[in-house]
């Protein structure tokens, strides 16, 4: 799998793929609003050289928090190779932990996170319509039909061996 820092990527190619799949690079969620195409991540690429796997991360007081992840095509590692890109970066920073947010219609990122030992850790009630005040853009009605109303923060300890 090629697996390469978004600082090798010219940034219009970030900036285009946060366009196409979430609209536009800014992400506001309730740790903080950000320009995920600013951000540090690592991106898997195909044989043609197009972004099929994306992930995005901040440090901030001895955490690693990721901030997104893509995967094109589910089912073949890409999602699980990003992570333990992250999880092995957070480490060699000294972080503590590592968190996450995801929305409420996200059930198969709530699946994944938690088979990969992420635990849920807090609930943000009605945080995704505080976020459409910043970004409208932000569907009322996602994954089956659920509507997107909260958040869900996710975690990891990383003092335990992982």
């Amino acid at each position: 799998m090629n697996i390469v820092s978004t600082e090798e990527m010219p940034k219009e190619t970030i900036v285009d793929f946060f366009n196409r799949y979430w609209g536009s690079p800014k992400m506001v969620i309730s740790s903080g609003i950000y320009d995920c195409s600013t951000l540090d991540g690592f991106v898997v690429l195909n044989e043609d050289r197009e972004i099929i796997g994306l992930i995005t991360y901040i440090f901030r007081d001895g955490e690693c928090e990721i901030i997104s992840l893509d995967s094109l095509e589910e089912r073949k590692g890409i999602g699980t190779a990003l992570m333990k890109k992250v999880e092995k970066v957070a480490a060699e920073n000294h972080c503590k932990r590592i968190t996450l947010i995801t929305t409420n219609d996200n059930l198969l990122a709530l699946k994944f996170y938690q088979k990969r030992g992420y635990m849920i850790s807090h609930i943000h009630r009605f945080a995704v319509e505080k976020a459409r005040k910043v970004k409208p853009e932000i569907p009322l009605i996602g994954n089956d039909g659920i509507p997107i109303r909260d958040e869900i923060r996710l975690e990891c300890d990383l003092t335990d061996g992982t």
